[in-house]
């Protein structure tokens, strides 16, 4: 089952939040409920068919619970492990063990990946990757096993996003809430509902019907244009609803999770973009990517332009962006598109080459806004 695509759907969310509403005028946090609602909603999203329970989403099920207990496994024993003092091989062991179901079922030939495929697993795989780097930088001493499933699975973002970090999540997971932070909750609830219901059920939709299907017909350069912007456009508000969804279900259970998006079209220059497109994933690659390569590059004088371990740093954290999305040559494309203008970004804008005299506000928008949408008809796939 589609997640927010029905009304049934909705109305499932109503009555699971209705206890934990409760329990929170009453300044209780309901923490394991939060984990029976989530166990609920895996069952209904990845266990109903046509005609209810079936014995092919019930295996779906069991792949979601054994990814998930596998992951936990891997982040306790490492947790363990971890205790003993720093160990770079233990480390790379856990993440690369904590990537494994991913890379079968982005690598791994249809016959093998049906195995650990199912909805939602990039999302799921980042947010698990989160713990195990938090153990360690020595920012997570225990790791509860029904606190960990609660945020691996918290089901308004379980199949895309946004992606939270654990220790953001568990402070929310375990604080209670006051009537006054009840209410407003509520009220950012009501807001990122109903900017979904904008976004995902009126405006991309009639994107898709009056713009973008008939672009598809089109051809030449006109037709490509026509496509690119409108490509660009319904990819924003489905996406920023499905985001806005997910982030006001979790203020409904006291979870406020990261924005994901903040008007991304209105970005001044290629770094502003990605500071307000898809947020959470580009401050993971950020900080979990780039950020360690840039450091381990600096202490261990890998290079010696300083610059070139950013740029470097770049083109790993967008290469691994695009495979993240999938192997097909045009998510590789796009994220070598884009590691590419953030590199040449950087280069004109180096403290040594003097103060250069900006693009005036609008045209600097403009212009990111066009290279913007060039990245995404590459991903689009309608170049190749």
């Amino acid at each position: 089952m589609t997640p927010y695509g029905s009304v049934f759907y909705f109305g499932l969310l109503l009555y699971l939040a209705i206890p934990v509403l409760v329990a929170s005028w009453f300044e209780v946090k309901p923490r394991r409920y939060i984990l029976a609602a989530t166990l609920v909603i895996v069952v209904v999203q990845f266990g109903l068919g046509p005609l209810g329970l079936a014995i092919a989403p019930l295996r779906d099920i069991g792949k979601v619970v054994g990814f998930a207990v596998g992951q936990w496994a891997v982040a306790a024993l490492f947790l363990r492990l971890r205790r003993a003092g720093p160990n770079r091989a233990v480390f790379y062991s856990a993440v690369l063990v904590a990537l494994l179901p991913l890379a079968l079922e982005k690598f791994m030939p249809r016959g093998t990946s049906h195995l650990v495929a199912f909805m939602g697993i990039s999302y799921l795989t980042f947010r698990a990757l989160d713990v195990v780097f938090a153990v360690q930088d020595g920012l997570v001493k225990e790791l509860p096993a029904a606190e960990y499933f609660s945020f691996l699975l918290f089901f308004p973002a379980i199949s895309a996003g946004p992606i939270d970090r654990y220790r953001r999540f568990r402070t929310d997971y375990r604080k209670p809430r006051s009537r006054d932070e009840l209410l407003s909750d509520l009220d950012q609830a009501t807001d990122r509902i109903f900017r979904g219901l904008l976004y995902s059920f009126v405006i991309a939709p009639l994107i898709n019907f009056y713009w973008l299907t008939p672009s598809l017909h089109r051809y030449g350069l006109p037709g490509v244009a026509s496509y690119m912007y409108a490509y660009s456009l319904h990819l924003f508000f489905d996406f920023a609803g499905y985001s806005a969804f997910a982030i006001g279900v979790g203020y409904l259970f006291g979870i406020r999770m990261p924005e994901n998006f903040n008007q991304p079209f209105l970005a001044k220059n290629i770094t502003d973009f990605w500071n307000r497109w898809h947020i959470s994933l580009s401050s993971f690659l950020r900080d979990h990517v780039y950020g360690r390569f840039v450091l381990a590059a600096t202490k261990r004088r890998w290079f010696k332009d300083r610059q070139l371990a950013s740029y470097l740093g770049s083109v790993l954290a967008f290469g691994l962006m695009g495979v993240w999305h999938g192997t097909a040559a045009r998510y590789l494309a796009y994220g070598l598109y884009h590691a590419l203008l953030i590199v040449g970004y950087g280069m004109l804008t180096r403290p040594e080459r003097g103060p250069r005299k900006p693009l005036p506000l609008l045209a600097a928008r403009v212009v990111t806004f066009h290279l913007v949408c060039f990245g995404f008809l590459i991903f689009s796939g309608r170049l190749f």
